[in-house]
Protein backbone atom coordinates (compact mmCIF):
# COMPACT_ATOMS: atom_id res chain seq x y z
CA UNK A 1 0.00 0.00 0.00
CA UNK A 2 1.60 3.14 -0.78
CA UNK A 3 2.06 5.72 1.18
CA UNK A 4 -0.70 8.16 0.30
CA UNK A 5 -3.27 5.77 0.85
CA UNK A 6 -1.88 4.41 3.99
CA UNK A 7 -2.28 7.85 5.27
CA UNK A 8 -6.05 7.28 4.49
CA UNK A 9 -6.32 3.97 6.58
CA UNK A 10 -6.67 3.28 10.16
CA UNK A 11 -4.68 -0.42 11.14
CA UNK A 12 -7.70 -2.45 13.34
CA UNK A 13 -6.10 -5.68 13.52
CA UNK A 14 -4.07 -8.75 11.65
CA UNK A 15 -5.03 -12.36 11.23
CA UNK A 16 -4.08 -15.17 9.23
CA UNK A 17 -1.72 -12.94 8.28
CA UNK A 18 -4.16 -10.37 6.47
CA UNK A 19 -4.32 -7.13 8.09
CA UNK A 20 -7.73 -4.88 8.34
CA UNK A 21 -8.12 -1.67 7.56
CA UNK A 22 -10.47 1.26 8.17
CA UNK A 23 -11.13 4.01 5.75
CA UNK A 24 -11.04 7.38 7.85
CA UNK A 25 -14.53 8.59 5.61
CA UNK A 26 -16.08 5.24 7.41
CA UNK A 27 -16.47 7.32 10.91
CA UNK A 28 -17.91 10.08 8.81
CA UNK A 29 -20.48 7.86 7.26
CA UNK A 30 -21.62 6.18 10.75
CA UNK A 31 -22.41 9.40 12.15
CA UNK A 32 -25.00 9.99 9.71
CA UNK A 33 -26.10 6.92 8.84
CA UNK A 34 -26.81 6.45 12.85
CA UNK A 35 -28.23 9.58 13.29
CA UNK A 36 -31.11 8.16 10.67
CA UNK A 37 -31.59 4.92 12.15
CA UNK A 38 -32.95 6.10 15.19
CA UNK A 39 -35.97 5.15 15.19
CA UNK A 40 -35.44 1.19 14.83
CA UNK A 41 -34.50 0.44 18.01
CA UNK A 42 -35.67 2.06 21.91
CA UNK A 43 -32.12 2.89 22.60
CA UNK A 44 -28.50 4.12 20.70
CA UNK A 45 -26.69 1.20 22.24
CA UNK A 46 -28.87 -1.44 19.34
CA UNK A 47 -28.17 1.05 16.18
CA UNK A 48 -24.73 0.80 17.13
CA UNK A 49 -24.44 -2.45 17.39
CA UNK A 50 -26.66 -3.54 13.95
CA UNK A 51 -24.24 -1.01 12.02
CA UNK A 52 -21.10 -2.88 13.27
CA UNK A 53 -22.56 -6.38 13.06
CA UNK A 54 -23.12 -4.61 9.45
CA UNK A 55 -19.49 -4.66 8.51
CA UNK A 56 -19.04 -7.61 10.45
CA UNK A 57 -20.77 -9.19 8.29
CA UNK A 58 -18.86 -7.47 5.15
CA UNK A 59 -15.58 -8.78 6.84
CA UNK A 60 -16.59 -11.82 6.84
CA UNK A 61 -17.54 -12.27 3.18
CA UNK A 62 -14.14 -10.51 2.46
CA UNK A 63 -11.96 -12.95 4.50
CA UNK A 64 -13.98 -15.57 2.53
CA UNK A 65 -12.67 -14.16 -0.58
CA UNK A 66 -8.75 -13.64 0.94
CA UNK A 67 -8.28 -17.09 2.51
CA UNK A 68 -9.95 -19.06 -0.51
CA UNK A 69 -7.65 -16.70 -3.37
CA UNK A 70 -4.52 -17.76 -0.57
CA UNK A 71 -5.95 -21.82 -0.76
CA UNK A 72 -5.31 -21.99 -4.62
CA UNK A 73 -2.17 -20.00 -4.67
CA UNK A 74 -2.86 -16.64 -4.52
CA UNK A 75 -1.78 -13.22 -2.89
CA UNK A 76 -4.17 -11.58 -0.42
CA UNK A 77 -3.08 -9.94 2.76
CA UNK A 78 -5.38 -6.86 3.21
CA UNK A 79 -8.90 -5.92 3.75
CA UNK A 80 -10.05 -2.45 3.51
CA UNK A 81 -13.54 -1.59 5.40
CA UNK A 82 -15.17 2.16 3.91
CA UNK A 83 -18.52 3.18 3.89
CA UNK A 84 -19.66 1.03 1.10
CA UNK A 85 -18.32 -1.71 2.22
CA UNK A 86 -15.27 -3.79 1.96
CA UNK A 87 -12.50 -4.64 -0.24
CA UNK A 88 -10.65 -7.55 -0.27
CA UNK A 89 -7.17 -7.11 -2.06
CA UNK A 90 -6.79 -10.62 -4.06
CA UNK A 91 -4.52 -11.59 -6.78
CA UNK A 92 -5.50 -15.36 -7.63
CA UNK A 93 -3.23 -17.37 -9.73
CA UNK A 94 -4.46 -16.34 -13.81
CA UNK A 95 -6.43 -19.28 -14.10
CA UNK A 96 -10.49 -19.49 -14.57
CA UNK A 97 -10.63 -22.22 -11.76
CA UNK A 98 -8.97 -20.21 -9.39
CA UNK A 99 -9.96 -16.86 -9.86
CA UNK A 100 -14.03 -18.58 -9.71
CA UNK A 101 -13.39 -20.01 -6.43
CA UNK A 102 -11.83 -16.62 -5.21
CA UNK A 103 -14.49 -14.96 -5.38
CA UNK A 104 -17.29 -17.54 -4.83
CA UNK A 105 -16.21 -18.00 -1.26
CA UNK A 106 -17.60 -14.57 -0.57
CA UNK A 107 -20.78 -15.09 -1.51
CA UNK A 108 -20.49 -18.73 0.06
CA UNK A 109 -20.21 -16.88 3.55
CA UNK A 110 -23.41 -15.26 3.44
CA UNK A 111 -24.89 -18.16 2.00
CA UNK A 112 -23.31 -19.79 5.54
CA UNK A 113 -24.70 -16.89 7.33
CA UNK A 114 -28.25 -17.05 5.97
CA UNK A 115 -28.55 -20.84 6.81
CA UNK A 116 -27.50 -20.39 10.71
CA UNK A 117 -29.76 -17.21 10.86
CA UNK A 118 -32.55 -19.03 9.52
CA UNK A 119 -32.61 -22.06 11.37
CA UNK A 120 -31.93 -19.85 15.02
CA UNK A 121 -34.02 -16.93 14.37
CA UNK A 122 -37.60 -18.88 14.69
CA UNK A 123 -36.58 -20.50 18.02
CA UNK A 124 -36.24 -16.76 19.14
CA UNK A 125 -40.08 -15.97 19.06
CA UNK A 126 -41.57 -16.40 23.03
CA UNK A 127 -37.92 -17.04 24.01
CA UNK A 128 -36.57 -14.67 27.25
CA UNK A 129 -34.47 -12.51 24.85
CA UNK A 130 -35.06 -8.64 24.99
CA UNK A 131 -37.46 -7.78 21.93
CA UNK A 132 -34.63 -5.79 21.15
CA UNK A 133 -32.33 -8.59 20.61
CA UNK A 134 -34.87 -10.55 18.64
CA UNK A 135 -35.55 -7.86 16.52
CA UNK A 136 -32.16 -7.34 15.86
CA UNK A 137 -31.00 -10.89 15.15
CA UNK A 138 -34.09 -10.64 12.55
CA UNK A 139 -32.22 -7.66 11.03
CA UNK A 140 -29.25 -8.99 10.91
CA UNK A 141 -30.95 -12.01 8.21
CA UNK A 142 -32.45 -9.20 6.71
CA UNK A 143 -29.03 -7.49 6.44
CA UNK A 144 -27.25 -10.79 5.17
CA UNK A 145 -29.66 -11.48 2.61
CA UNK A 146 -29.46 -8.35 1.24
CA UNK A 147 -26.00 -7.85 1.03
CA UNK A 148 -26.25 -11.83 -0.81
CA UNK A 149 -28.57 -10.59 -2.92
CA UNK A 150 -27.24 -7.68 -4.13
CA UNK A 151 -23.24 -9.06 -4.27
CA UNK A 152 -25.01 -11.58 -6.73
CA UNK A 153 -26.26 -9.49 -9.26
CA UNK A 154 -24.41 -9.81 -12.64
CA UNK A 155 -22.93 -7.09 -12.72
CA UNK A 156 -18.81 -6.39 -12.89
CA UNK A 157 -17.29 -5.71 -10.70
CA UNK A 158 -19.56 -7.31 -8.18
CA UNK A 159 -19.33 -10.80 -7.49
CA UNK A 160 -22.50 -12.03 -9.41
CA UNK A 161 -20.21 -10.29 -12.44
CA UNK A 162 -16.90 -11.67 -11.77
CA UNK A 163 -18.19 -15.12 -10.99
CA UNK A 164 -19.81 -14.81 -14.36
CA UNK A 165 -16.26 -13.46 -15.89
CA UNK A 166 -14.61 -16.55 -14.30
CA UNK A 167 -17.33 -19.24 -15.83
CA UNK A 168 -17.09 -17.59 -19.46
CA UNK A 169 -13.04 -17.59 -18.76
CA UNK A 170 -13.42 -21.45 -19.52
CA UNK A 171 -15.29 -20.71 -22.84
CA UNK A 172 -13.99 -17.12 -24.17
CA UNK A 173 -10.54 -17.00 -22.31
CA UNK A 174 -8.82 -14.68 -20.08
CA UNK A 175 -9.33 -10.99 -22.28
CA UNK A 176 -12.85 -11.53 -24.22
CA UNK A 177 -14.71 -12.97 -21.22
CA UNK A 178 -13.07 -9.47 -19.04
CA UNK A 179 -14.75 -7.47 -22.06
CA UNK A 180 -18.16 -9.41 -22.24
CA UNK A 181 -18.24 -9.25 -18.25
CA UNK A 182 -17.62 -5.44 -18.44
CA UNK A 183 -19.57 -4.75 -21.33
CA UNK A 184 -22.73 -6.85 -19.11
CA UNK A 185 -21.48 -4.51 -16.02
CA UNK A 186 -21.93 -1.43 -17.85
CA UNK A 187 -25.26 -2.72 -19.36
CA UNK A 188 -26.77 -3.64 -15.99
CA UNK A 189 -25.07 -0.52 -13.79
CA UNK A 190 -27.85 1.40 -16.19
CA UNK A 191 -30.02 -0.73 -15.58
CA UNK A 192 -29.86 -0.43 -11.86
CA UNK A 193 -30.29 3.18 -11.95
CA UNK A 194 -33.10 3.41 -14.24
CA UNK A 195 -34.72 0.76 -12.05
CA UNK A 196 -34.11 2.89 -9.07
CA UNK A 197 -35.46 6.17 -10.13
CA UNK A 198 -38.71 4.60 -11.79
CA UNK A 199 -39.14 3.21 -8.40
CA UNK A 200 -38.43 6.72 -6.43
CA UNK A 201 -35.17 5.05 -4.37
CA UNK A 202 -32.94 6.81 -6.32
CA UNK A 203 -30.32 8.07 -3.77
CA UNK A 204 -27.30 9.45 -3.28
CA UNK A 205 -25.44 6.19 -2.36
CA UNK A 206 -26.42 4.59 -5.37
CA UNK A 207 -25.52 6.94 -7.57
CA UNK A 208 -22.03 6.96 -6.08
CA UNK A 209 -22.42 3.49 -6.17
CA UNK A 210 -22.93 3.40 -10.08
CA UNK A 211 -20.05 5.82 -10.23
CA UNK A 212 -17.71 3.36 -8.88
CA UNK A 213 -19.06 0.49 -10.83
CA UNK A 214 -19.23 2.08 -14.07
CA UNK A 215 -15.27 3.11 -12.89
CA UNK A 216 -14.57 -0.10 -12.76
CA UNK A 217 -15.82 -1.42 -16.00
CA UNK A 218 -13.77 0.78 -17.54
CA UNK A 219 -10.87 -0.24 -16.26
CA UNK A 220 -12.27 -4.23 -17.25
CA UNK A 221 -12.51 -2.61 -20.71
CA UNK A 222 -8.82 -1.44 -20.23
CA UNK A 223 -7.51 -4.76 -18.57
CA UNK A 224 -9.08 -6.59 -21.27
CA UNK A 225 -7.19 -4.58 -24.50
CA UNK A 226 -4.11 -5.54 -22.35
CA UNK A 227 -4.77 -9.24 -21.85
CA UNK A 228 -5.43 -9.04 -25.46
CA UNK A 229 -2.52 -7.79 -26.45
CA UNK A 230 -0.11 -9.74 -23.88
CA UNK A 231 -1.74 -13.36 -25.43
CA UNK A 232 -0.26 -12.08 -28.78
CA UNK A 233 3.24 -11.43 -28.07
CA UNK A 234 6.16 -13.91 -28.45
CA UNK A 235 7.19 -16.56 -25.56
CA UNK A 236 10.10 -18.73 -24.56
CA UNK A 237 9.70 -22.29 -25.35
CA UNK A 238 11.03 -24.23 -22.58
CA UNK A 239 10.19 -22.32 -19.69
CA UNK A 240 6.62 -21.91 -17.12
CA UNK A 241 5.64 -20.39 -13.93
CA UNK A 242 5.98 -22.51 -11.76
CA UNK A 243 3.01 -21.36 -10.05
CA UNK A 244 0.29 -20.00 -13.20
CA UNK A 245 2.16 -22.43 -15.79
CA UNK A 246 2.70 -19.03 -18.05
CA UNK A 247 5.14 -18.85 -20.54
CA UNK A 248 7.18 -15.98 -20.15
CA UNK A 249 7.03 -13.19 -22.78
CA UNK A 250 10.29 -12.63 -25.24
CA UNK A 251 10.35 -8.86 -23.89
CA UNK A 252 12.71 -6.31 -21.82
CA UNK A 253 10.13 -7.14 -19.13
CA UNK A 254 12.21 -7.71 -16.04
CA UNK A 255 14.68 -5.24 -14.34
CA UNK A 256 18.08 -5.74 -12.68
CA UNK A 257 17.45 -4.89 -9.22
CA UNK A 258 21.60 -3.81 -9.14
CA UNK A 259 21.74 -1.38 -11.99
CA UNK A 260 17.82 -1.09 -12.60
CA UNK A 261 18.63 -1.84 -16.74
CA UNK A 262 15.69 -3.32 -17.98
CA UNK A 263 16.18 -6.67 -20.20
CA UNK A 264 15.13 -10.19 -21.49
CA UNK A 265 16.14 -12.28 -18.38
CA UNK A 266 15.06 -15.57 -19.91
CA UNK A 267 17.06 -14.80 -23.19
CA UNK A 268 19.89 -14.26 -20.52
CA UNK A 269 20.34 -16.56 -17.85
CA UNK A 270 19.00 -14.57 -15.48
CA UNK A 271 22.01 -12.54 -15.69
CA UNK A 272 21.79 -8.88 -16.31
CA UNK A 273 23.78 -8.02 -19.42
CA UNK A 274 25.08 -4.90 -18.39
CA UNK A 275 26.01 -5.16 -14.74
CA UNK A 276 26.43 -9.08 -14.72
CA UNK A 277 24.55 -9.09 -11.22
CA UNK A 278 22.58 -12.35 -10.84
CA UNK A 279 19.06 -12.24 -9.85
CA UNK A 280 18.31 -14.47 -6.69
CA UNK A 281 14.31 -14.84 -8.09
CA UNK A 282 12.57 -14.08 -11.27
CA UNK A 283 8.87 -12.72 -10.64
CA UNK A 284 6.47 -13.78 -13.40
CA UNK A 285 4.09 -10.85 -14.87
CA UNK A 286 0.90 -12.70 -14.99
CA UNK A 287 1.04 -14.21 -11.33
CA UNK A 288 3.44 -11.43 -10.27
CA UNK A 289 4.72 -14.76 -8.33
CA UNK A 290 8.82 -14.80 -7.55
CA UNK A 291 10.42 -18.18 -8.32
CA UNK A 292 14.36 -19.34 -8.49
CA UNK A 293 15.22 -19.07 -12.14
CA UNK A 294 15.72 -22.77 -12.26
CA UNK A 295 11.96 -23.77 -11.32
CA UNK A 296 11.40 -22.03 -14.41
CA UNK A 297 12.96 -24.64 -16.30
CA UNK A 298 10.58 -27.38 -18.08
CA UNK A 299 11.31 -30.52 -17.44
Amino acid sequence: MGSGMSQQQFRLFRVFGITVFLHWSWFLVAVYELSQRSSQYPSLGWNIAEYLALFGIVLLHEFGHSLACRQVGGNADQIILWPLGGVAFVNPPPRAGAVLWSIAAGPLVNVGLLVLLSVVNPFLHGSALPASAVHFLWRLWWINFSLLAFNLLPIYPLDGGQILRALLWFVLGRSRSLYVAATLGVVGTAGLVVFAVARHFFSFWIGIMAFFLLSQCWRGFREAKNLSALAKMPRHAGFACPSCRAQPLQARAWVCPDCRQPFDTFAHGAVCPGCGGASPVTGCPECRQAHPFAEWVCR
